[in-house]
């Protein structure tokens, strides 16, 4: 066996550096890496020697690429080239369409422990519109009410915890509990930063959808990513213009659905009032993730693994279920079986809510804009302090503003609405994930807006599939579903139980 180290990601400052005490050379690029892993499965010679080929070789490792993606249509040797991208003062608007590719990584300046400023993103078409004054004057108002909330809401939660605030070390938790309420008053148009890493495939795919997107800022975002990109890796990036599908079928969609719903208006469809909905299942899911993992474990047939399944008699089935979860620790992922089975909820959330949602990406999540009709969610906090009707007249502000900006610069003016403004989401999402976002946001030292909307998805999800969804919970509460389930602790407790 040899396992070499090919590469890993070092700061370009640090690459710059280099290069400016070496002599030219042009295969300090990425794209040697695909090109070196495209030639495994037709080269004999070993990788290393491959690698050494291609640095030797830049321009020719530059036109396999090209074929190896463009006429054979292999692009998953572009996965191979990976970037790093500081993206900085762009809008909460704008990093929701950042973080909707998947196959990424980013972490985000969090407006949960950082006191916010006066800094926000004024759009292009704003400007253009001539609406700059009325656009900038609701802006400053949020922030000021924003401050305004943090001064109040922070001793308000410091005589809450008096065992936090006592302690310096744990001070920061009702701080950031401050933040993030206050936070809700705050828009869409408010400055972020984030770092993202992603590879040269889902770069090309991130470049492709953002010239379909209307907002100037996503085309001002992308414009700028392609130019430092290519200027290191021009084979691996090649389509990026907009195409038909991307550009056309969600409107087309739109205006049919704007036909549909107008129709069925008339016909009086009722307005659901819950915020969380359980609309759809796999029927039979305990009974199917069973027959799942015996079909890992056997010789079966899947449909003869399920017919066993089924003539089994209940207590024998949550025998084999515990069997499963026996061994679970708190950090553990449920068996990959778990992903057989699914649930999709019907969820009306607030944006900072969804800014949490959206990071749970290993399922399947989509969105429609931001609806003020929908209302707004109210940190409980904010009605505890006396300010809510301080906070509802803001949000009634920003809502005229809103309608008048519609007129003008259509989807530009979502960046006026707050995070508290909502909208509607589709979940689909399977018990193993489910699993991840229950032991994550149910947690006690989780967000209250998101802790609550998985608390909500865990009792629906429970009621679906009891037996899948045994050990559902947050991690702090681990230990206690644990022992009610098998009688007795996990051998390993989560780091903040421990004495």
């Amino acid at each position: 066996m040899k396992v070499l180290l090919a590469g890993y990601n070092i700061d370009r400052e640090v690459i710059e550096d280099l290069k400016k005490h070496s002599p030219p050379r042009l295969d300090i690029t990425p794209e040697t890496l695909s090109a070196s892993y495209a030639r495994i499965s037709r080269d004999p010679r070993p990788v290393d020697e491959l690698r050494r080929a291609a640095r030797e070789e830049v321009e020719k490792a530059r036109r396999s690429n090209q074929n190896i993606i463009f006429k054979m249509g292999h692009h998953s040797v572009a996965e191979h080239a990976v970037f790093n991208f500081d993206i900085i003062g762009v809008s909460r608007l704008a990093i929701e369409e950042i973080e909707k590719f998947r196959l990424c990584s980013y972490t985000e300046k969090s407006q949960r422990y950082i006191t916010l400023k006066d800094d926000f993103v004024l759009p292009e078409e704003i400007v253009k519109a001539g609406k700059q004054d009325i656009f900038v004057e609701i802006i400053k108002a949020q922030n000021s009410l924003y401050g305004k909330l943090y001064e109040k809401l922070r001793p308000y939660f410091f005589d809450k915890h008096p065992e936090l605030s006592a302690n310096p070390k744990k001070q920061a938790i009702p701080e950031g509990w401050a933040k993030e309420d206050a936070r809700y008053v705050a828009s869409l148009a408010t400055e972020g930063q984030l770092g993202m890493t992603i590879n040269g495939r889902n770069l090309e795919f991130l470049i492709r959808r953002f010239a379909s997107k209307k907002l100037a800022e996503l085309q001002q975002l992308k414009a700028r990513i392609y130019e430092l990109a290519k200027e290191v890796a021009p084979s691996i990036i090649l389509f990026t213009e907009s195409s038909n599908y991307d550009t056309k079928t969600y409107e087309e969609f739109r205006n049919r659905a704007a036909r549909l719903m107008s129709a069925s208006l008339k016909k009086g469809w009722p307005c659901l009032k819950e915020t969380v909905r359980l609309v759809d299942c796999t029927r039979g899911g305990d009974d199917k993730l069973l027959a799942s993992i015996l079909h890992t474990t056997s010789s079966l047939s899947y449909g003869q693994c399920l017919a066993k399944v089924k003539a089994l008699k209940p207590r024998r089935k949550r025998e084999l279920v515990k069997a499963a979860f026996e061994r679970l620790e708190f950090y553990d992922f449920p068996l990959r079986e778990f992903e057989f089975v699914n649930f999709t909820f019907d969820i009306v959330l607030s944006a900072s809510c969804f800014a949490q949602l959206k990071r749970h990406r290993m399922a399947t999540l989509t969105c429609q804009d931001y609806a003020p009709g929908l209302g707004v969610t109210i940190p409980p906090s904010v009605e505890e302090i006396g300010a809510k009707r301080e906070f509802v007249d803001m949000i009634e502000r920003t809502n005229d503003v809103y309608f008048h900006l519609k007129n003008y610069v259509g989807p530009a003016a979502d960046y006026i609405l707050t995070n508290a403004h909502r909208r509607r989401a589709l979940l689909k999402v399977n018990p193993r994930e489910l699993y991840h976002i229950s032991r994550l946001r149910e947690d006690t030292t989780a967000q209250w807006d998101i802790r609550d909307l998985s608390a909500k998805m865990s009792a629906l999800a429970k009621k679906a599939m009891p037996l899948t969804c045994l050990l559902l919970g947050g991690k702090d509460k681990y230990p206690n579903i644990y022992k009610k389930a098998f009688g007795r602790s996990p051998k390993v407790l989560p780091p903040d139980l421990k004495q």
